[in-house]
Order: structure tokens, then C-alpha cells, then sequence
């Protein structure tokens, strides 16, 4: 089935990508994995290559264009590789949204020129070590001086991705107590520059899988962040917060249909090369129905992914279709990547082969961007249960 998502400059950029992956990230690949982290200089060669521009206006040094299908490509090639790009991923899908939607003119002027370049690296910080999905039972703390010059931020947070290495991070503090009507209000963002006194970054945390990405924990200790640096309006960040759900979400199960595609190839290649018996893998009549099973279900989160990629660039995504987007890709991820594990035998189970990365790579898809339960709750509720 010929897919219509994507044009000639999204085909040549991903030339341009799978050249550059080829020639910086994979001889060193190894290196980043075993340091639990990618270099912060590989930063600037991403800026260099203008994809922390793409949707920045063109009056801050982006390319000013607003669509998520060059995103979408990135996923595809660094999954296709059996890759990642460390954290920077927050940088574009998580952090640029609420820069484009909630900074002053000023503050674009500010900050935008140097996210482009990876001058400024930024990350965002909602979870704290007691609040996951519920957002609205968060600790931090941002106080208004007396003399209204600056807020002063306290508490902590958790699985920050891209933490180690940040600039600058999106934090969501209370600066007020939730009403009687809404415990959802009180809650305000800022960009808090992490050269500040009391800032401090705590473990590098040791994970599972997504291993060259630096996640860690934040501490605030009296932080003092200039009101200058408030995004939005004051108690509003909850309804933020929401509105870019959406997105973050697609993000996620683009990502995952670009594992599972990726699972495929790899198991594809094991197969054909691997010989037990005397015979090819491949030649088994399992291995072509456990292949076949796999590819007829890539092709349905493909179909979805692209269907949930056309809806938000043309902003009619809604947080239910997000959700169901979600949900299905990446639970199709799940069981596609567990059966292309398998073929692979004992060696599917060693850090050399990229399936067995991936497979741990994939398991947080289903908990981060709101767990598959909670996305099985906005479903059911839009569908008026």
C-alpha cells in the first residue's frame, strides 16, 4: 500500500539523516551506550543540521514551518538504525510547543535563537517523586517575592529527560492552592535556567532502556527565577499542560510503529542469515508466519500513525484520537518486538543486537505520556462510558 504522507523534501531529508546517522552515531554508538548518555557536543551538530529549527520561526533562525512530518522521519531513521539521538527529543516535541504558544515576544526573542542552534538545550519537568499521572497532586512550589521581581521555586522532580544535559527546563510549580471547584488550579510554568543558585541535578537515573538518554532527578532549594520568565498566565499551567498532550502523545506512538517497523527488518535480516539444521531460519514455515503475522501489524499502526500525523498538523487532533493512537501502536510495538525477539533465539537477548535495545527501549512507551490505562480511560469516557 503506497503511503502519501510524505513528499520529496521529506524523502530528501531522510537521505540527509540516514547519511548523517551513518557517519556520526553509529561508529560511536557503542560509546554512548556505555556511558548511559550522548556527548553534549552532539548537540550542536544537530543544530548544525537545523532539526531543532524546523518549526521555529524563520525571524529566530528556524526554518518556519509548521508540521510534524519531518519529526515523523526522524523516528523512522533513528528506530531503522537502532538508534536514538540521546535526549534531544524533548527539546523539539515537548519544550518547543510551549515556547511557540505561551512566550512573549520578548522571550521568544530570548530564547529561540539559541534552541536552534543547541546553544540552549531544554527539557520539561512535571513528574515529581510522588506525582505521576496525577499532575494536579504536585509539591513544587513557586513563591512571588515581596518586591514582585522574582518567584522563589521549591521541591523536586523526577524522570526528567534530557535533564543532565539541559539549559534550560519547562518546570510546573503551585503558585497557588487548588480551589474547592478545581484541585487542578494554581499550577504555572517557567524557564528556569539551570545555572541558578539552588538548582541541582541529582542522580543520573539508571535505566531499563533508553540508555543514551541523560534522565535524572531536580532539586529546587530557594531558586530564585525572575518573573521575566514566567510562561503564560499565572495558575493557568494545568490547562498547558493539556492542551499539548496531544501531540506528545502522536509522539509516542509514531515512535513506537517506527520500533515495531524497525523490529521487523532486523528479525528479517537474523532470519535469512542465520542458519540452524542446515537451513536457513527463514525457510521455516513458523518463522515466515510469525514474520508475516508481524508485518500485517505494522502495517495497521502504520495506517494509524500516519492517519494521527495528517490530524495534528492539521490541528484537528483530539486528546481521545491521541489517546486511541497511542494505545494501539504501542501495544502493537509490545507484541511485534517480543515475537521478533524470539526469532532471533539466545542472541536476541544480547546488548549487541539492536533488537534486544529496542525491546527495552520500548517497554516505557505504554507508561510514559500517561500510562495504556489512562489512555483506556479518556477513550472510554469519550465514547460516553
Amino acid at each position: 500500500m503506497r503511503r502519501t504522507v510524505f513528499n520529496e523534501d521529506h524523502e530528501a531529508f531522510r537521505e540527509t539523516i540516514r547519511a548523517f546517522i551513518e557517519a556520526e552515531v553509529v561508529p560511536v554508538y557503542d560509546e554512548w551506550f556505555a556511558a548511559g548518555q550522548a556527548p553534549r557536543d552532539f548537540y550542536y551538530k544537530l543544530g548544525e543540521l537545523g532539526i531543532f529549527g524546523i518549526n521555529v520561526p524563520e525571524e529566530f533562525g528556524g526554518a518556519g514551518l509548521d508540521t510534524h512530518k519531518f519529526e515523523a522521519v526522524l523516528y523512522e531513521e533513528t528506530s531503522r538504525a537502532g538508534i536514538q539521538f540521546g535526549g534531544s527529543g524533548v527539546h523539539v516535541l515537548l519544550a518547543l510547543p510551549y515556547i511557540k504558544m505561551l512566550a512573549t515576544d520578548e522571550q521568544k526573542k530570548r530564547y529561540l535563537p539559541k534552541f536552534v542552534t543547541g546553544e540552549e538545550m531544554w527539557a520539561l519537568a512535571m513528574t515529581e517523586p510522588g506525582t505521576g499521572s496525577d499532575l494536579a497532586g504536585m509539591k513544587t512550589s513557586a513563591k512571588l517575592s515581596e518586591d514582585g521581581t522574582h518567584y522563589v521555586l521549591n521541591g523536586a522532580k523526577t524522570f526528567i529527560t534530557g535533564g543532565v544535559h539541559a539549559d534550560r527546563v519547562i518546570v510546573a510549580a503551585r503558585t497557588a492552592a487548588p480551589s474547592a471547584e478545581d484541585r487542578r488550579f494554581g499550577i504555572s510554568l517557567f524557564a528556569v535556567d539551570t545555572k541558578s543558585e539552588g538548582y541541582s541535578i541529582g542522580r543520573k537515573l539508571d535505566k531499563l532502556g533508553l540508555r543514551t538518554s541523560d534522565t535524572a532527578e531536580l532539586a529546587f532549594v530557594d531558586v530564585k527565577v525572575p518573573v521575566e520568565d514566567l510562561l503564560g498566565e499565572e495558575n493557568k499551567g494545568f490547562y498547558y499542560l493539556g492542551h499539548n498532550l496531544a501531540s506528545e502523545r502522536w509522539g509516542i506512538a509514531f515512535g513506537a510503529y517506527a520500533q515495531a517497523k524497525a523490529a521487523v527488518r532486523f528479525a528479517k535480516q537474523y532470519v535469512q542469515e542465520r542458519t540452524v539444521f542446515g537451513k536457513p531460519v527463514a525457510s521455516f514455515q513458523n518463522t515466515k508466519f510469525e514474520l508475516a503475522a508481524c508485518q500485517a501489524e505494522v502495517d495497521a499502526a502504520e495506517a494509524v500513525a500516519d492517519r494521527s500525523l495528517e490530524a495534528l498538523d492539521a490541528g484537528e487532533l483530539t486528546p481521545a484520537e491521541a489517546a486511541s493512537a497511542k494505545l494501539f501502536c504501542t501495544e502493537v510495538a509490545h507484541r511485534v518486538i517480543d515475537r521478533c525477539l524470539q526469532l532471533h533465539g539466545g542472541y536476541g537477548f544480547m546488548n549487541e543486537y539492536p533488537i534486544a535495545r529496542l525491546y527495552a527501549d520500548n517497554r516505557v512507551n505504554r507508561i510514559y505520556g500517561g500510562t495504556s490505562e489512562i489512555m483506556k480511560t479518556i477513550i472510554a469516557k469519550d465514547m460516553g462510558l
